[in-house]
């Protein structure tokens, strides 16, 4: 198992946690697989009907403000593919909720190109304010998923591999 990398909210730094593929919570179904890409470790997201999720557990550190939101920043490349753009999306679950059943807020949707060189990281960042009602020491649960199911906005052929997904202040 992984560390969490926290970095200390004060003035000027916006990072709340960094996540990456050795982190990763699989749901039961429908699952984001491991690989490695030249001996780093990626989770793949496959492109047709069925969405893959990832899933992330960390605590919000003190002294945070989240009236704006939060910024999910996901970094990922395509496996093979140098055009096309990739959906992804994000959910947050705030603790006290029953365990043996996902309570995700309302999902929060971007895409963006990947990049015309294979092996080059993308960088796609979504602002979400449905958050859970999450506040300054509550432990959360982020879900990150490809919508490949989204033909409009999906349109990448091939995998696509998450490298890490950055926490950050939306203010």
């Amino acid at each position: 198992a992984g560390t969490l990398s926290w970095v200390t909210a004060s003035a000027g730094t916006k990072t709340y946690a960094v996540f990456t593929a050795n982190q990763n919570q699989p749901p039961a179904t429908n699952y984001a697989t491991l690989d490695t890409r030249n001996s780093v470790l990626v989770l793949d997201f496959d492109d047709g009907a069925t969405n893959e999720e990832s899933v992330f557990c960390g605590v919000i550190p003190e002294g945070v403000t989240l009236t704006s939101g939060i910024k999910v920043r996901i970094h990922w490349m395509a496996t093979s593919a140098t055009s096309g753009n990739c959906r992804w999306g994000v959910q947050f679950e705030k603790s006290g909720t029953d365990l043996d059943t996902d309570s995700f807020d309302t999902a929060t949707e971007a895409h963006s190109a990947t990049n015309g060189t294979s092996g080059i990281e993308t960088v796609t960042e979504i602002t979400a304010t449905s958050i859970d009602s999450l506040a300054a020491g509550d432990r959360f649960r982020l879900k990150v998923y490809r919508d490949s199911s989204d033909t409009t906005n999906d349109t990448m052929t091939g995998d696509s591999e998450l490298i890490a997904v950055e926490v950050r202040s939306a203010a």
